[in-house]
Formats: structure tokens, C-alpha cells, sequence
């Protein structure tokens, strides 16, 4: 087994505020064995060959807390009965997805919702040798009601034997992480996205048992009650967190914020446009009021729902955008992220005994988040993976060809009340 060694103007680490300049890493398979200045490397590495990127950055690989493996409605083979080839099709997507998130520079994902468990099947085969893309952190369905958000998936429950038997229905399929969907979707007609679907006693007997089996537990929700009920029930990360009202509008509630602080909650914050609207929002609309509350933001986009996997970039600029630190950042798209998908100790930090996980990219994302643009080497645990082309993602816009979405029930809540407000007007 080889050893190499990689050297760059500066490595920056994945810790808070540490970079390394005149920097550089030697790995041996998936392991990384030193990080350090040039000038400082041990004898045994300075008489190797050295790649040196000069004026470039290495930094951990980055971390995906928020995707979706497989195919989503109206997506299929073009064929006279495409019921015939759901399964397979969807295996197939995945595997396109996972090339994707690599040539984008992701050296580790985690599946939030995937129908016949095949963000497992998938890890499977990263792990053995199959495929060349990052490690998957599987979820599975995602655990809902019936008729719930995501329903079509399979896994609906209605009581605490059904949750408890879900549960150990997943570990029994192999996911690393119990997803529950709290409260209603977009995307999924006749649910309300700001009801909870379940009650305190109800999640918490999915955390329980959940934790009980070694496994997180992550929790789909928009409605300010569904958070306030997963946070009171001790889950590990809340997708969305949209902070939706009871009468449908966006209401931001600091003092919830601060509590899902000081649990120690990991949140994303892919999140639909404010309501009533908000001019020049970016598509992380929670991110700013949430950072500044102390929340543990993490850098999830629901990739495969909401945006494509080439869209992670334009993600990490929306953030900069709306206020968050590059530093911050960085953090929440590396280290931070690996804890929040059960990694840490295991990758997003550039130190010996960590994985071999790391980008190279031209220029120093700490002074412009645009040398992320340009990616000179992608390292995932200790094999270069060479990225297919990608198209450029310029935000959500209707792309040509793509299904309409059935309107949410959100949505023609809040169209009821923009009439409202105009007759009022």
C-alpha cells in the first residue's frame, strides 16, 4: 500500500479557526497519517514524491446531511407499463445520484427518506467495492402516517406498537438512522405542513427505541408545532425547521430556537420561501435567525427533492448570502456536519487516524467562496474519484420537461389568505 503525500498553500482543517499555511497531508489507503507544514514534514514523508497544488487550498471533503436516494413522482422509464421497473429504476437513479454528489466534491451523504431501502443497498455497495462515491448514512422510508408526508414510501404507522415494530423493522433492514416525518409535506398532497402528525408520546417512543438500537433520529418538519413536539422528545436533527404558523404564515419563535440550542439539535435549513413573501430571500431561510440564536446549523439541501446534487455549492453561497460567516460555513459543511450524520471521529477533520476525505480546490474559499467552484482533486477515503461534468445550478426555477407538483395544501392555504388580506386592503 502506498503512501502519498498532498501539499497546497494552506490546509484548512475543518476546526474552528485552524488553518495550516504552506500545508500538507500524507494518507496511506483510507487513512490519513500526518497534517502539517511542508517545512515541518517527518524524514520517512519528505523523501517521497510530493503533488503540490501551489496557490491552492486542501480542506475536508464535504458532507451532505439531507438528500434523497432514488426516484421522485413522474420520474421513469419511458416504456408502456413503467410499474414493471419502479424498483430497479429507482437503484439505477441512485447510483446517478451518487455520482453526482461526488462530482461535486461530497465525500459523505446521509439519505433522509428512501422508498425499498436503497440508500442501504447503495451504501452496500460503496462499502464493498462496487461503486465509487461517498459513504451513505441510511435512512430507509421515512416513518410517517398513513396518508402522512411521504406515505407512498411505505412507512406509515398509526399507534405506539406500530412505531415500535417501524423501528425495528429499519434496523432489521440495516439504516444507520431513523428519519420520522412530524408534520406535513410540500410534496405530498392533503397533508398540513404546519400540523404535527404525531404527538409528544408518539416521537418519543420513535427516540426511545430509536436510541435504544444504537440509531439517531432525524425528523422532517415545517410546522412550528411539530418542532416544538420533536424537541420536547429529544431528537438529534430537525429537517426544515420552517417555523410555519397555525394560521400558515412564517413566524420565527426565538425562544424555541434557543431551546433547540441548548439541546444540542442539529438543524438544516432547506426551507420553502417565507410566507407572506419575503423579496431577495435566499433558499435557506431560517439560516440567519438561527446562527444567531446559537442552533448547530448544518449544511443539508434535500438534494433529490427540492435541488440537485450540483446544487450543494450554490447551497453554501445562499448561506454567505444571508449572513452566515465563511469560516461558519465551511464548519457547517465539513466537521459539523459529519457529527450531525453520526461521523464524528470518522471524517470532516484533516488529522491522522481520520479518513482519507479531502478536496483540493484553486484558491482560498476563506476569502471567496468561489474556489469552491474550481475542484483540482477529490480524495474519498484514500482513492481519487474523477468527477463527471456537471450542469450549472442557478437556483429553483421550473426546469423544462419536469413534472408540476400538485399544489400543497399549504400552498392554497396561503393563496385563501393573500385574497383575504387583499379584500382587507
Amino acid at each position: 500500500m502506498s503512501t502519498t503525500v498532498v501539499s497546497a498553500a494552506r490546509i484548512i482543517t475543518g476546526k474552528p479557526n485552524e488553518v495550516i499555511d504552506d500545508g500538507a497531508l500524507v494518507y496511506r489507503g483510507a487513512t490519513i497519517l500526518w497534517v502539517g507544514r511542508v517545512a515541518e514534514l517527518p524524514q520517512e514523508y519528505a523523501a517521497l514524491p510530493r503533488r503540490d497544488f501551489p496557490g491552492a487550498t486542501i480542506q475536508p471533503g464535504f458532507v451532505e446531511t439531507h438528500a434523497h436516494l432514488g426516484t421522485r413522482p413522474g420520474e421513469g422509464p419511458h416504456v408502456p407499463d413503467p410499474t414493471r421497473h419502479v424498483q430497479g429504476w429507482n437503484a439505477l437513479h441512485s447510483v446517478a445520484v451518487l455520482r453526482q454528489l461526488a462530482s461535486t466534491g461530497i465525500t459523505s451523504a446521509q439519505s433522509l427518506g428512501s422508498r425499498f431501502n436503497t440508500d442501504v443497498a447503495v451504501r452496500e455497495a460503496v462499502e464493498q467495492g462496487y461503486l465509487d462515491g461517498p459513504r451513505i448514512v441510511a435512512a430507509g422510508p421515512m416513518i410517517t402516517t398513513t396518508g402522512g408526508h411521504d406515505w407512498v414510501d411505505g412507512g406509515e404507522v398509526d399507534s405506539l406498537d406500530d412505531i415500535r415494530h417501524a423501528v425495528r423493522d429499519h434496523h432489521k433492514a440495516g439504516v444507520d438512522v431513523i428519519k420520522m416525518a412530524v408534520t406535513g409535506g410540500f410534496f405530498t398532497p392533503g397533508t398540513a405542513q404546519w400540523k404535527a402528525q404525531f404527538t409528544v408520546d408518539e416521537i418519543r417512543t420513535l427516540v426511545e427505541e430509536a436510541h435504544r438500537l444504537g440509531k439517531r433520529v432525524a425528523v422532517h418538519a415545517h410546522g412550528t408545532q411539530g418542532i416544538e413536539r420533536a424537541v420536547e422528545a429529544g431528537v438529534d436533527y430537525i429537517a426544515h425547521a420552517t417555523f410555519i404558523s397555525d394560521d400558515g404564515t412564517t413566524q420565527f419563535v426565538p425562544q424555541l430556537a434557543d431551546r433547540i440550542a441548548e439541546a444540542g439539535i442539529y438543524v438544516d435549513v432547506a426551507a420553502p420561501p417565507s410566507f407572506p413573501r419575503v423579496p431577495g430571500e435566499t433558499i435557506a431561510p431560517r439560516a440567519r435567525e438561527l446562527y444567531e440564536r446559537g442552533v448547530r446549523i448544518v449544511t443539508g439541501h434535500d438534494i433529490g427533492a427540492v435541488i440537485p446534487a450540483y446544487g450543494y455549492i450554490f447551497g453554501l453561497k445562499e448561506l454567505e448570502r444571508a449572513g452566515i460567516p465563511r469560516a461558519e460555513i465551511l464548519i457547517a459543511a465539513t466537521s459539523r456536519a459529519a457529527a450531525a450524520i453520526g461521523l464524528a471521529g470518522v471524517t470532516g477533520v484533516l488529522e491522522p487516524q481520520y479518513a482519507a476525505d479531502f478536496l483540493v480546490v484553486q484558491g482560498n474559499p476563506l476569502k471567496n467562496l468561489d474556489a469552491l467552484d474550481t475542484r483540482l482533486l477529490t480524495v474519498i477515503r484514500g482513492k481519487e474519484f474523477h468527477p463527471d461534468p456537471l450542469p450549472k445550478y442557478c437556483g429553483r426555477v421550473e426546469e423544462p420537461g419536469k413534472p408540476h407538483r400538485p399544489e400543497s395544501e399549504l400552498a392554497k392555504r396561503q393563496r385563501t389568505l393573500e385574497r383575504q388580506h387583499l379584500q382587507q386592503w
